[in-house]
């Protein structure tokens, strides 16, 4: 374990380049694709006046953006059809990428590190974020 990681004490965070972890065990994902994505990060810093959780960036492909949330609560929620919902339930199982803290890890990268083992992005002000986003685009 890398130092930064054994000083944050996050055991899901690889030492070097980027793994996938299954969603549902320490961490749900929301992931939003592209601009949408970036400008979500940005409403969210600013909603919770500061780091708002661990947040990670794609930088090719669909450009994602992945929310972690706590496990379990991106389920039996009305999310949405721009978001992907990254969780495992009856019958479906996701893997969400996830980047070393330091060192080489494109395409990936932190956009907020995670902070401590249990802190995570809010579920709830995440999805009012979202709908507002989303309001909002509809009104230009």
């Amino acid at each position: 374990m890398n130092a930064l990681n054994g000083e944050r004490n996050i055991g899901w965070v690889p030492e070097s380049g980027f793994q996938l972890r299954k969603a549902g065990v320490q961490f749900d994902a929301v992931r939003v694709d592209g601009e949408m994505g970036r400008r979500l990060a940005d409403l969210m810093e600013q909603l919770v006046g500061g780091e708002p959780g661990p947040v990670v960036t794609e930088a090719n492909g669909r450009r994602g953006v992945y929310f972690l949330v706590p496990p379990g609560s991106t389920a039996h929620r009305c999310w949405p059809r721009e978001v992907t919902i990254l969780n495992s339930t009856r019958n479906r199982v996701s893997y969400v990428p996830v980047p070393a803290l330091e060192g080489r890890t494109w395409p990936l990268s932190w956009r907020y590190p995670p902070t401590g083992p249990g802190r995570f992005v809010h579920t709830l002000i995440l999805i009012n974020a979202v709908e507002s986003l989303l309001y909002s685009g509809r009104d230009r």
